[in-house]
């Protein structure tokens, strides 16, 4: 029995999300994603401009007149929403938890593929595969796939996003678009820690970015289309003033106190996120795959606007 909190949380979720879809996003959704191949859709008498490869000879021949073949895109697609649950996901400095903002995006999405018929599934993951529901169509579906983000207890902390990534390449048989929602902040080592949960994770997390690999994310992208959505807090990107505290790391349970009124401290935690970001955006583009970031306590419908009208502009001129 799910409780009437939670379920009222998903109704106001779904009507949030789906005002959003048809007002903002419904035609670029289409748009952005190519479908599986082209189907035969009719015959017609051939027009200046027309393709000559495409002129059938046969009714040609027949008609003693030019004609061409014309083709639709076959839509339905396999859209597979991969949402790291790991307890990092926790965090929010705000009202919004990254978790509960990866579940509105994951409706988003899903809201906007089963607009276009398409077929969705959802993978859970922490440090292993926790959750898989396979792809189908309809609403009753994309609400259960997001009651599941919300509702889900992960038996594990950590974050293994290579592990998500070679399940995804396994359960897959066809070319599907597949949607990696993650802060990606893989484990730590815990003697090496600076900075105990989300405030020291940017501080310390460039050397275990290589956990996160290029080569499992090529293996991906190269079968399907893969985009990688970062969802991140203001508080993991600059550390804030608030004196002396005693943190705790939501994923290795590691107590540490620090200063965070030391400036340069500060400054040290921002100059080594940005680095780290530098880094995660390097390997972004050397395994091709697209990238959209978003933070918690703002609004990501331009970051998702933007990522599509990119998407568009590149099937126009590709």
């Amino acid at each position: 029995m799910i409780p009437k909190e939670l379920l009222k949380k998903i109704r106001q979720l779904e009507l949030r999300t789906r005002r959003l879809v048809d007002e903002s996003l419904a035609g670029q959704y289409h748009s952005a994603f190519k479908g599986q191949g082209m189907d035969f859709d009719e015959v017609r008498e051939y027009q200046p401009g027309d393709e000559v490869r495409a002129i059938d000879w046969n009714v040609t021949a027949r008609m003693n007149h030019p004609f061409v073949k014309k083709f639709r895109e076959e839509r339905e697609l396999t859209v597979i929403v991969a949402v790291d649950v790991s307890a990092s996901g926790l965090f929010g400095s705000g009202e919004q938890s990254k978790r509960e903002l990866a579940a509105e995006l994951a409706c988003v999405l899903a809201f906007s593929a089963i607009r276009n018929q398409d077929r969705v599934g959802l993978v859970l993951f922490t440090e292993t595969v926790e959750k898989f529901i396979p792809p189908k169509k309809g609403r009753r579906h994309v609400l259960r796939v997001i009651r599941d983000i919300l509702c889900h207890e992960p038996q594990f902390r950590g974050t293994s996003v290579n592990g998500a990534l070679d399940f995804v390449n396994r359960v897959l048989p066809h070319r599907a678009v597949v949607i990696l929602v993650s802060d990606f902040l893989a484990e730590t080592n815990p003697s090496r820690a600076e900075i105990a949960a989300h405030l020291r994770r940017r501080a310390i997390r460039s050397e275990t970015l290589g956990r996160v690999s290029a080569t499992a994310l090529r293996q991906v992208s190269r079968r399907h289309d893969l985009v990688a959505v970062q969802v991140s807090d203001p508080y993991e990107l600059e550390l804030p003033s608030l004196g002396r505290l005693v943190l705790q790391d939501a994923e290795t349970g590691d107590l540490v106190e620090i200063n965070t009124s030391d400036e340069r401290r500060r400054a040290a935690f921002a100059e080594r996120g940005r680095r780290t970001q530098g880094e995660l955006d390097r390997l972004f583009r050397q395994a091709k795959v697209d990238a959209i970031r978003v933070r918690t306590g703002e609004p990501y419908d331009l970051a998702l606007k933007q990522f599509f009208d990119t998407r568009e502009q590149r099937r126009r001129h590709g």
